[in-house]
């Protein structure tokens, strides 16, 4: 019997709706270099996605970079929360909003603003 080592990969995936979307909100900033995905410690289940243009990367961010060009930015604190992620921007009658397809998540609050991950050993 033998052991293997690796090394998971770690990021997101960005469907083609919010590359775009993320590109065309760059193009109405051009002091932004890319774009931020997030989390934060919020509301009733734990976690709460945050995305933002970036002006500034910090010493500790991740960068990928999409097909297009875009450059997403995911601090490595966060980057184990939202590891394995497709982000898609979706659009339902006049609303449009990213979302967050994650499969660390175990749980949303009813609300849906918060979500909470598994733990290792689940």
């Amino acid at each position: 019997m033998t052991a293997e080592v690796f090394t998971p990969t770690r990021g997101i995936t960005v469907t083609p709706a919010a590359a775009e979307h993320i590109r065309q909100q760059l193009g109405k900033h051009p002091e932004a270099v890319g774009f931020r995905i997030g989390v934060k410690k919020s509301g009733c289940s734990g976690f709460m996605y945050v995305v933002d243009l970036v002006q500034k990367p910090d010493a500790q961010d991740q960068i990928f970079t999409l097909e297009n060009g875009v450059e997403i930015f995911i601090d490595t604190q966060s980057l184990p929360v939202v590891n394995g992620t497709v982000l898609d921007f979706v659009k339902v009658g006049l609303n449009s909003s990213f979302r967050f397809d994650n499969p660390n998540t175990a749980a949303s609050c009813g609300c849906g603003e918060s979500f909470s991950v598994r733990s290792e050993n689940e």
